[in-house]
C-alpha cells in the first residue's frame, strides 16, 4: 500500500503548481538552469555555518575545473576524513550553490573535509565528460591529501540523483586504488538509463520530477542510444558490483526513479557489497534539497553519516 505524500512532500508540489515555469522539456537547457537558479534558493534552508570554505581550480580533463572545499565544525586540521559530493540535476542543471546546504550539513554533521565540483554540464559536454571529471577530482583528493588536510584512505562519494549516478560510477571505477572509497552515499540514484521500471508509470506524472522530464535529461546527457547500455551511465548493467565500497542508499516513496534504486541495492548485497537502505516513503525525488520545508532532508543526511560511520572504523578513533 501507497503510503501518504509528507508534509513536507505536499508543501513542495503544491508550491510547483502555483509556479509558473514551464517544464525543463519545455525550454533549452540554459533555460531550465536559469529557471533552476531562480527556484532552488525557495527550497533551501538556513546555509549553516562550517568553519571554512573555499574556492579552489584544478586542471580537469576539459580544462580548468572549479572545486568548492568546505571543512566542517569539529573537522581534524590534518588526517580528516573526506567527502566527495556530487550534486544532482541531470547531468544537465546544477553548480556549486544548488547543492550548498546539503554539503554543509556533511562537513559538520560528519566533521569532515567537503569538496565539491562543478562538474561539466551536457548537452555541451555530453558522456563521459562528467565522468572524466569526478574521477579527476577524486584523483585530485587522493594525491593531494596533506595539503587538503584529508586521509587519503577515508574518502567517501555521494551524490544525489545524476550525482548519485556519478557517484556509483566513481566507486566502481576506483575500486581497485591504491586508496578506493570507503563508502558511496547516494540518494535516489539513477542507475539504469533504460527508463523502464514500473515506477516510471506509477510516479511519471505529478509527483515533481516526471518521465519526460527525465527523458529529457537523459537524451541530452548520451551521445547516442547505445551509451545507455553503458555501465558508466547504467551502474545497475555492470557485469559485476563486487568490490565495490559499502554502500548507503537513501529511496523515496513517490519517486520515479524507486524501482531502479531498489534493484541497485540489491545488486550491491548480491555481490558482497555491505548495504544500507533507507526508505522515506512519503517522500519525492529531490527531498534532500528541500530543507526550508522540513526536518526529512538534514535527517537523510544525518542517516547517510550514520551509515559511513559504521562502514569506516576509523570515525571511532577521532
Amino acid at each position: 500500500m501507497l503510503s501518504p505524500l509528507d508534509p513536507q512532500a505536499r508543501k513542495v508540489l503544491e508550491l510547483g503548481r502555483l509556479g509558473s515555469e514551464p517544464p525543463f522539456e519545455a525550454g533549452t537547457p540554459e533555460q531550465a538552469r536559469r529557471a533552476y537558479k531562480n527556484g532552488f534558493p525557495g527550497l533551501q534552508g538556513e546555509r549553516e555555518p562550517v568553519a571554512s570554505e573555499r574556492e579552489q581550480t584544478i586542471v580537469g580533463p576539459g580544462g580548468p575545473l572549479s572545486l568548492r572545499v568546505y571543512r566542517g565544525q569539529g573537522a581534524p586540521t590534518a588526517n580528516a576524513p573526506a567527502l566527495l559530493y556530487l550534486h544532482g540535476g541531470g547531468w544537465v542543471i546544477g553548480n556549486l550553490d544548488s547543492h550548498d546546504e546539503i554539503c554543509r550539513w556533511y562537513a559538520n554533521i560528519a566533521a569532515c573535509v567537503v569538496v565539491s565540483p562543478d562538474y561539466r554540464l551536457a548537452p555541451e559536454h555530453k558522456f563521459p565528460a562528467a565522468v572524466g571529471d569526478c574521477r579527476a577530482v577524486l584523483s585530485f583528493m587522493q594525491d593531494m591529501a596533506g595539503g587538503l588536510g584529508i586521509d587519503a584512505s577515508r574518502i567517501a562519494v555521494a551524490g544525489d540523483s545524476a550525482g548519485g549516478n556519478l557517484g556509483a560510477v566513481l566507486a566502481l571505477l576506483a575500486r581497485d586504488d591504491k586508496c578506493p572509497p570507503t563508502a558511496q552515499l547516494l540518494f535516489y540514484p539513477n542507475t539504469d538509463a533504460a527508463q523502464t521500471a514500473d515506477s516510471y508509470r506509477r510516479f511519471g506524472e505529478g509527483f515533481g520530477l516526471t518521465a519526460r522530464t527525465m527523458a529529457w535529461f537523459r537524451e541530452h546527457y548520451v551521445r547516442s542510444a547505445a551509451d545507455r547500455s553503458d555501465w558508466r551511465v547504467s551502474p545497475l548493467k555492470a557485469k559485476s558490483l563486487a568490490g565495490a565500497a559499502p554502500a548507503f542508499v537513501a529511496i523515496a516513496g513517490h519517486d520515479i526513479l524507486a524501482d531502479e534504486c531498489e534493484a541497485y541495492a540489491r545488486r550491491l548485497k548480491m555481490d558482497g557489497v555491505p548495504v544500507v537502505v533507507k526508505h522515506w516513503p512519503g517522500q519525492i525525488h529531490g527531498f534532500v534539497s528541500m530543507g526550508r520545508h522540513g526536518q526529512a532532508s538534514r535527517q537523510a543526511v544525518e542517516a547517510a553519516v550514520a551509515a559511513w560511520r559504521n562502514f569506516d572504523p576509523a570515525f571511532g578513533r577521532v
